[in-house]
């Protein structure tokens, strides 16, 4: 996506100083006597619920126990073993709606264990130490089309090839990682850590990368299941919601998605043009990194507007916090109605109140409404799938995504779905990641039984 400056759409509002400042890392590593004291924070619950609230079921006691012991291997095994974008995901999981929510201590000095900032401390001294900790099995001969190299097809990518089956990894992209790379705002994964962990995963062996492929153009599901024993596909929500009003095709009118993955791929934050006055529209997670990252590159404002209430909004309590302290101004039940402007692009938005409580919204607006000055609207309303290659009965009733049982097995036999694309519930990396490694095991099963009857 080309950001077109104009007058009040510009680059360069900071100087390259302050923006390395302003993307710096949002949670620096803990260091070694910090993530001693964090860790003996822990009572390691004899029914830990905080394994429980985790989608991939990390053994959380136990990692944080070998942390305290000073044992950081045993530790990155127990997290990579569960969760092999573990790094990745003490970086980005809403902890304190997930783990550290879920966390004894909360209900004791409202203070849970630091979970998030301990797994991150195991996983970044695997990736930088360079130890083996995982050994690929003997090859099968067996062959799986991994479609998606985003986190739902790392992770089955990764369990795979450990079972010593060959995985073809495609995906539409440069660069391997999904949203991890292209869609999470750049001040919590800093230092390329994104593909580092990617380097790392595909370090097992037994897993050939391929790029620019995308499924209903180069890649075609009827060959696919011809050429591969298995297909998992992850191919995420391409698609991006369109606001569906008067003035939305005005110059300075952007999709938040593309502004981020913009953002995450220049190597010069000065080239990036940003508004003065920027309005995000949507209340989700790629809302709040929108905002607060416009924000960040000299956004002299910037205001968050959601049509729900905030009990409604995806967005974590501790993001619109976050938000809010970097300068973002919420408003909620309001709801777009059009986009002003003139032939030099966008010049307000105009929004209509809907009426409702804090977590609901009403079926009409109530004719109440005002205007909020823009130069520059991010659009962040949600994503869709594109499901060209796929059939109606493959997908869920209202044909939104992947229709899949607890294995994400979908309806063809030798085909299965995770991630993003799929009805599986969360929308969250950690849930994709989960999805993968059932996915994975499902199809080694798959195989085993295959194997058996042919003995």
């Amino acid at each position: 996506m080309a950001i077109k400056e104009t007058g009040d759409i510009a680059a360069g509002r900071l100087p390259a100083d302050q923006l390395a400042c302003q993307f710096s890392d949002v949670a620096p590593l803990l260091d070694a006597q910090a993530a001693a004291v964090a860790a003996s924070r822990c009572h390691y619950c004899y029914d830990a619920p905080c394994i429980q609230a985790c989608p991939t079921q990390i053994d959380i006691p136990s990692f944080i126990r070998k942390i305290g012991n000073g044992n950081l291997k045993g530790a990155a095994t127990d997290i990579l073993s569960a969760n092999p974008l573990g790094g990745m995901c003490a970086r980005v999981c809403p902890t304190e709606i997930l783990c550290e929510g879920a966390c004894v201590r909360n209900h004791q000095d409202g203070d849970p264990v630091a979970i998030g900032a301990l797994q991150r401390h195991a996983t970044d001294w695997a990736m930088a130490s360079g130890v083996s900790l995982f050994h690929r099995a003997a090859e099968t001969g067996r062959r799986v089309a991994v479609v998606g190299g985003g986190p739902a097809g790392l992770a089955c990518a990764h369990r795979l090839a450990l079972a010593g089956h060959s995985v073809t990894l495609f995906d539409a992209h440069e660069k391997a990682g999904g949203l991890n790379e292209y869609g999470i705002a750049a001040y919590k994964t800093v230092d390329d850590f994104a593909q580092r962990e990617v380097a790392w995963l595909l370090s097992i062996g037994g897993i050939e990368w391929r790029a620019g492929q995308v499924l209903g153009r180069e890649l075609h599901l009827a060959e696919l299941r011809q050429q591969y024993d298995a297909v998992f596909i992850a191919i995420g929500l391409a698609g991006v919601r369109a606001l569906q009003i008067e003035g939305e095709s005005f110059a300075g009118v952007y999709d938040a998605v593309d502004f981020i993955a913009r953002l995450r791929q220049s190597n010069d934050l000065s080239t990036l043009a940003v508004g003065r006055r920027v309005v995000v529209i949507g209340g989700g997670n790629t809302a709040v990194d929108a905002a607060v990252q416009s924000r960040k590159l000299g956004a002299q404002s910037v205001t968050m507007v959601y049509r729900r209430g905030l009990d409604t909004m995806s967005a974590t309590w501790a993001e619109r916090e976050f938000a809010q302290t970097q300068g973002v101004a919420l408003i909620v039940n309001a709801r777009p109605v059009r986009v002003l402007g003139n032939g030099a692009g966008v010049t307000a938005v105009e929004f209509e109140l809907t009426g409702g409580d804090a977590g609901t919204l009403a079926r009409t607006g109530t004719g109440e409404r005002f205007i909020v000055a823009a130069d520059m609207v991010l659009k962040a309303i949600g994503q869709t799938l594109i499901a060209s290659e796929l059939s109606a009965d493959v997908l869920t009733l209202d044909g939104t995504r992947i229709s899949v049982d607890q294995e994400r097995r979908t309806s063809l036999p030798d085909v299965w779905a995770g991630g993003d694309c799929a009805a599986t519930g969360l929308d969250l990396t950690v849930q994709a990641v989960q999805d993968g490694k059932l996915a994975a095991a499902s199809i080694d099963r798959m195989f085993a039984r295959t194997a058996a009857r042919a003995a």
